[in-house]
């Protein structure tokens, strides 16, 4: 028997085109798992018992939510077709929307984009916590968290009454970058045989530098400093000045001159980014470590029968946990 299982964990995301030849030449079509009004929405009929489904004569098609349905685990021989990567975002999308709408939840229909700023920075926060922390359910949740976010802000700005724009658009736009900034991906310049050395063309490096190149001709920038996000983190910030200003050449005497903390530290993140090193990143994790030996003093302050309210310069290096 000729069969094939059409997977459809997510209805609302459509049937995979791979799947249309089969449906087209099928003599029967069932559904396992789903609703009456889905099984008929897709043009099918319940699908017998296992057994039943088993003995039939091809060719067939089944659709169903998960390769753990008695009706697929009844046909082992099975074409298998699953969803692109991404369906679950259709989902998504569609769960933000009933929330935002009339009849969902009240919290969510009063945000703006100003009320959700705080929000998107915390979440990302949160991502990178649990990058740094290697923790990986964590980092799943907060991926979740930071997705969140982009359909949130792609909602309400749908609703605008001047310039409204969705989900998308927003992914169209994002797509045309992606492809755009990528020719030695999705287009025949910028690669290996095509004038550049193999060497060149394919290293991180290289690609970096074109990204910036592409990113400066396709937004008409007149300045190097032009599209810095001057709202991040100051480290963060100064580094990023002081990598796009190496790569236009612009000498480090030409720096915030004086010896005050202010000029030094940027001085110090900006070299830091041109030497390879995320100044952000690196210093978060030094305040990290020192919050981790501070509670470690306080925990032997303690077990010493001391308060660490209490402490003083000469008690805190009593305390302080040994560097080995």
């Amino acid at each position: 028997m000729t069969a094939t299982v059409v997977l459809l964990p997510y209805p609302d995301a459509g049937i995979p085109p791979a799947a249309l030849p089969h449906l087209r030449g099928a003599r029967a079509v069932y559904a396992s798992g789903f609703d009456a009004d889905l099984t008929d929405l897709l043009g099918a009929k319940p699908a017998p018992s296992p057994a039943a489904l088993a003995a039939e004569d091809g060719p067939l098609v089944l659709f169903a939510a998960s390769t753990q349905d008695p009706a697929v685990q009844a046909l082992p021989d099975a074409l298998i077709i699953a969803q692109p990567q991404g369906a679950g975002l259709v989902e998504a999308a569609q769960v933000m929307d009933v929330l935002r709408s009339p009849g969902g939840c009240p919290w969510d229909a009063k945000q703006t984009h100003e009320s959700l700023r705080q929000y998107l920075v915390e979440e990302t926060y949160e991502l990178l916590e649990a990058i740094e922390d290697g923790d990986r359910p964590a980092l799943r949740e907060e991926l979740g968290d930071v997705l969140l976010q982009v359909l949130f802000h792609a909602r309400v700005a749908a609703e605008d009454a001047g310039d409204p724009f969705d989900i998308d658009t927003v992914a169209d736009g994002l797509v045309a970058k992606l492809v755009g900034r990528h020719p030695h991906v999705f287009a025949d310049g910028d690669k290996p045989g095509a004038g550049v050395p193999q060497y060149a063309s394919h290293t991180a490096e290289h690609q970096e530098v074109k990204w910036e190149e592409l990113k400066q001709a396709e937004k008409q920038r007149e300045s190097i400093v032009d599209g810095v996000a001057l709202g991040q983190p100051a480290a963060a910030l100064a580094g990023k000045l002081g990598q796009r200003s190496g790569r236009a050449g612009i000498p480090l005497d030409l720096f915030p001159a004086g010896m005050d903390a202010p000029a030094r530290l940027f001085t110090l993140a900006a070299t830091a980014r041109r030497a390879g090193v995320d100044p952000e990143g690196e210093l978060r994790a030094v305040a990290k470590h020192f919050a981790t030996q501070v509670r470690a003093a306080e925990a032997n302050a303690r077990a010493a029968g001391v308060d660490p309210s209490t402490l003083e310069a000469d008690g805190w290096r009593r305390y302080w946990p040994s560097a080995g």
